[in-house]
């Protein structure tokens, strides 16, 4: 396999379930800019989107949105035990997070990115994103990760929180929240992944 990445950005998720999966992997940069790899190929002949991540499996097949991979790398290892079973009710749950996690908190940072927004609207947006972190606050009350044990979920939300404090935000205003952070940060694929994409930015 190989996973189409750009350090700091919401590829780090797939990147980290690799490693807890201990799937082996080829990793290669792509420049979000110039929609080039770092081998200089176009990466829109890969992915049309021209986004990260992007999976491609074994076999040539493409898969791309977060979501998806991030599932499809879990059932490749179910041992680890990454996501909960198809077809069982915590499956579901975990898809309840993961489309949570995408559409409200990942696109929630969106316009803080974009240095057009304007100052008063990015006040809005962090206002948003603060009622975002309350829900999750609650959520993670009495529990180590949203779903009890570490799963595909927490990589998702830990890599959106890694953006927090370079927009401004200080999630040490949710303490459940920055303790979950620290937690996932703490494990060791995490750390891994961190420092391969730190050689590669």
């Amino acid at each position: 396999m190989k996973l189409f990445l750009t350090p700091g950005a919401c590829s780090l998720s797939p990147h980290i379930v690799l490693r807890e999966a201990g799937l082996p992997f080829d990793a290669e940069v792509v420049d979000l800019k110039t929609k080039k790899t770092k081998s200089g190929a176009d990466f829109r002949a890969v992915n049309p989107k021209g986004q990260v991540p992007t999976l491609q499996i074994d076999g040539g097949d493409i898969l791309t949105e977060g979501a998806a991979i991030v599932q499809y790398l879990a059932d490749q290892k179910p041992e680890k035990k990454l996501a909960p079973a198809n077809g069982t009710v915590e499956r579901y749950h975990l898809q309840e997070w993961l489309n949570f996690i995408a559409a409200e908190v990942h696109k929630g940072f969106s316009p803080l990115f974009n240095p057009k927004t304007p100052d008063a609207y990015k006040d809005i947006v962090k206002e948003n994103l603060a009622a975002k972190f309350d829900h999750l606050s609650k959520a993670l009350e009495g529990r180590d990760h949203l779903m009890g044990s570490f799963t595909v979920v927490d990589a998702y939300l830990y890599t959106i929180l890694t953006w927090a404090k370079p927009m401004g935000i200080d999630i040490g205003k949710w303490p459940t929240l920055k303790a979950y952070f620290d937690r996932v940060a703490a494990r060791p694929a995490v750390r891994a992944a961190h420092e391969a994409e730190a050689k590669q930015a």
